[in-house]
């Protein structure tokens, strides 16, 4: 506050309007005036140079009744150096409900006007995509168009319902992304799903009504190849040379005979 006074209307508000300086400081005035007398009793945050004792210009309030509203705003106020405030006036009232004294609050819109025009600039669109970058990205069409379906349902991809797994799927089918050979691991991870949840799906978008038959997509071929196992996993290797058998096999050879020992 500017200066100190014994005024009983400022000792009973100072409290709450150094609150409001504090918490909005340094980007609103806090201004208490007289009602009575029309003069300004403090100032909290002064933006101009007016001071207590000051002429408040408020204006005929002993007009308003007790039914009137007390607080008016927030209005806009222009200051001599061409900063915009809004502004928020609410009318204390004594025992006998008579205006006693005008809180007003004068908040710099200059701060927020930067900080939004700064926000715009980084929102703006910018230059388009040079083509020839990403012609043969699939993975952007992918992420464009998985992205595009996720903000237009207004649904994360771990919520997509199946149906909407089959209809992302169908579009990717589209854009030529499930032609593109290991499509499928990264198609499943966008959509956080497993790899066997992705081509069940495929297998179900092939065999369902209005299906394309130029589709790239094949249920038949789209094996996991992770998922490719060998049967008999104790079956030895087909080139391990195997005995022969039959009338052409060659005879085991007979031990070689003993000499005999004449006793």
């Amino acid at each position: 506050m500017t200066t100190e006074t014994p005024d009983p209307r400022v000792q009973a508000w100072s409290p709450v309007c150094q609150a409001v300086a504090l918490l909005l400081g340094p980007y609103a005035e806090v201004v208490l005036h007289d009602a009575v007398r029309d003069e300004v009793l403090a100032v909290w945050n002064p933006m101009t140079a007016r001071a207590l004792g000051d002429p408040s210009l408020l204006g005929e309030l002993d007009r308003l009744g007790p039914s009137a509203p007390d607080v008016y705003g927030p209005y806009p106020k222009l200051l001599p150096d061409g900063r915009r405030l809004s502004s928020v006036s609410a009318v204390l009232r004594d025992a006998e409900g008579a205006p006693s004294a005008v809180l007003c609050v004068n908040l710099d819109r200059g701060p927020l006007e930067q900080a939004s025009a700064l926000l715009a600039a980084f929102a703006a669109p910018t230059a388009p995509r040079p083509a020839p970058l990403f012609e043969r990205d699939w993975t952007e069409r992918m992420n464009e168009v998985i992205g595009g379906y996720v903000r237009a349902h207004g649904r994360p991809p771990e919520r997509l319902t199946r149906e909407d797994r089959i209809a992302v799927l169908r579009r990717l089918d589209q854009a030529g992304v499930l032609a593109v050979r290991r499509a499928v691991p990264a198609v499943a991870t966008a959509l956080k799903v497993s790899r066997s949840t992705v081509y069940t799906l495929l297998a179900d978008l092939k065999a369902g009504p209005g299906s394309d038959p130029d589709s790239a997509v094949d249920p038949d071929s789209a094996v996991d190849p992770d998922s490719a196992v060998d049967p008999d996993p104790e079956r030895e290797p087909d080139s391990a040379p195997r005995p022969a058998s039959g009338p052409e096999a060659d005879p085991a050879p007979r031990p070689a005979a003993q000499p005999r020992t004449t006793r």
